[in-house]
């Protein structure tokens, strides 16, 4: 009888250790995974850049390379930076985003510096455009089958 007793307290208390395991288990799960891309200046970093004097050069040496530049000139330096959050099994969000842009004229000397964050932006809807490719997947042999009858004697005699 006093071993069944040793074995039932020793079941609640492997019970409870159980239980114990389990919540911290199920609070570590709560906690978001964090994922940070990209690189944007700080306000401190971007107030060493004064509008009307620094060059492309000097911005570079200040606050590093861009992540982009302007797509047909040479116009700006954009620096991105996202911050996204995964609770659980639930979709990442993005929690924060900011995109540094940096305007030069057209001789290289900053015209302005900008930040935008999320509240500052808005949703663009994405449109697909595709145009149909007249190329098709043609292997060699079924260009020779393919090229049968369509030609004129005309063609072989001369």
């Amino acid at each position: 009888m006093k071993h069944a007793a040793i074995r039932a307290a020793d079941w609640r208390v492997l019970a409870r250790r159980s239980v114990a395991v389990a919540a911290l288990m199920a609070l570590a799960a709560c906690q978001p995974i964090v994922r940070n891309h990209g690189y944007a200046p700080t306000d401190a970093q971007l107030e060493e850049i004064l509008v009307g004097i620094d060059t492309r050069a000097t911005v570079e040496d200040v606050v590093g390379p861009p992540s982009a530049s302007g797509v047909l000139t040479d116009s700006a330096y954009f620096y991105v930076a996202s911050r996204r959050e995964q609770l659980g099994w639930l979709a990442p969000r993005v929690v924060d985003r900011q995109v540094v842009a940096i305007s030069f004229s057209p001789d290289g000397v900053v015209s302005n510096v900008e930040r935008f964050t999320l509240e500052d932006g808005r949703v663009v809807p994405l449109a697909r455009r595709v145009t149909e490719s007249s190329v098709r997947d043609t292997t060699f042999l079924r260009q020779l089958l393919g090229n049968i009858g369509r030609f004129d004697a005309e063609q072989i005699v001369d």
